[in-house]
């Protein structure tokens, strides 16, 4: 294994009325408010062929999570045994990366509004990707 390190930028930032961690939905398809992601300039062209409609994948940087757990009870719910980080979702992890799926419903230039992000209010962006099909793949 590598010992050398690397550097994720953040592309963007999420904008959402979600600010407290403890009363955000856990999943995207769980209650999310719409939200916005808000692209930095220096992005815009890779943000130009993104269309309303589409689904993408949101990979973000939970800037807010622990990293240092290892373990944790699914949902945060004692009663469901004690499972390691990377067979769950949990934001709390020694990499936290954000995955989510969401579904563009508006663009206005390097605003992107979206909906089923969990994400909190201030959340960095680090890459979006398509969704990709069977026939998709490109």
């Amino acid at each position: 294994m590598t010992t050398s390190g690397f550097e994720i930028r953040p592309i963007g930032a999420v904008e959402s009325p979600l600010v407290d961690r403890h009363t955000a939905p856990r999943q995207g398809d769980e209650g999310s408010p719409e939200a916005w992601m808000v692209f930095d300039e220096t992005v815009a062209e890779g943000v130009r062929d993104l269309r309303v409609g589409s689904e993408v994948i949101v990979l973000t940087w939970l800037d807010r999570a622990r990293r240092d757990v290892l373990a944790v009870h699914p949902r945060g719910e004692t009663r469901n045994r004690l499972t390691g980080v990377f067979s769950t979702r949990s934001p709390d992890r020694p990499n936290p990366i954000g995955l989510h799926r969401v579904r563009i419903e508006s663009i206005e230039g390097l605003r992107v509004r979206v909906s089923n992000l969990e994400a909190l209010d201030g959340t960095p962006i680090v890459d979006v990707k398509p969704l990709l099909g069977p026939i998709d793949e490109r």
